[in-house]
């Protein structure tokens, strides 16, 4: 059979996906990264995706979701079919504060999954359901949508901040007395008088009701909150999420915060 090549058929899978982030390659192709249900994280190529005739190019945007089927590669997926269930991009995009958060939500969901293709339903799910927050009419802010994504994605992964009992002994922070409550990023969150290391913030009272109210769901308290409280709350936010990931977000400097 000296000669003869055989083009064995790639393996094909189909699932819903979120497009986090999109990369021209070449003329007419692009690389685009999925958050998929089923598979975790992928890049795929899409083919002749930037041509005016190409028949799927405009799914293929930054925060839609798709379903979409996939033809399995050594180093890249090939998109072989695309559906749109809901393409957020053109709604996202028209609202900068939005589009600025949306971008740091996907660039967070890159970097919380480190690894290609490991399963990650529940933060699939967080992060559909941010996107879908900031492209449809929503009352909530987009920063707040923004703040409450990290810090349950932080939670998700492993590295929920303490924001209702010490980090360090796990005392309640109703015990604490008439101190006033601290937070030491490197101890993870909230600590006790007795825990507190030096260099630890003091944020008010209303920036960790906040925080807790963002954690937890609770929206008529968080959409509540003053300006002051949601820029404290937003800086200890960005602080615990560049400690556990050793460095900041690139989009995260970028977001409106009105």
């Amino acid at each position: 059979m000296g000669g003869v090549s055989r083009a064995f058929p790639r393996k094909l899978y189909r699932d819903d996906a979120v497009v986090l982030r999109c990369q021209k390659l070449g003329e007419a192709d692009r690389i685009v990264t999925l958050f998929t249900r089923r598979h975790g994280r992928v890049r795929a190529v899409g083919k002749g995706v930037r041509r005016t005739t190409s028949r799927f190019g405009a799914r293929l945007e930054p925060f839609g979701h798709v379903d979409v089927q996939l033809a399995e590669g050594r180093s890249l997926h090939v998109v072989s079919q695309v559906e749109g269930i809901s393409l957020y991009g053109k709604r996202i995009g028209a609202d900068y504060p939005r589009y600025t958060a949306a971008s740091a939500i996907a660039e967070a969901a890159e970097r919380f999954t480190p690894e290609e293709q490991e399963p990650s339903l529940r933060l699939y799910l967080l992060t559909l359901g941010a996107l879908r927050a900031l492209g449809e009419p929503d009352e909530r802010p987009a920063p707040l949508i923004l703040d409450s994504y990290l810090l349950r994605a932080m939670t998700l992964t492993g590295w929920a901040p303490a924001l209702t009992e010490c980090a360090v002994c796990g005392r309640p922070a109703d015990s604490f007395g008439d101190s006033r409550p601290a937070v030491s990023v490197p101890s993870g969150g909230l600590v006790c008088p007795t825990c507190r290391p030096p260099g630890a913030a003091a944020p008010r009272s209303e920036t960790l009701r906040l925080l807790v109210a963002l954690a937890d769901g609770d929206w008529p308290t968080a959409i509540a909150s003053e300006p002051a409280a949601r820029s404290q709350g937003s800086g200890l936010v960005a602080a615990l999420l560049q400690w556990h990931l050793e460095r900041g977000l690139r989009s995260l400097p970028l977001v409106d915060r009105g």
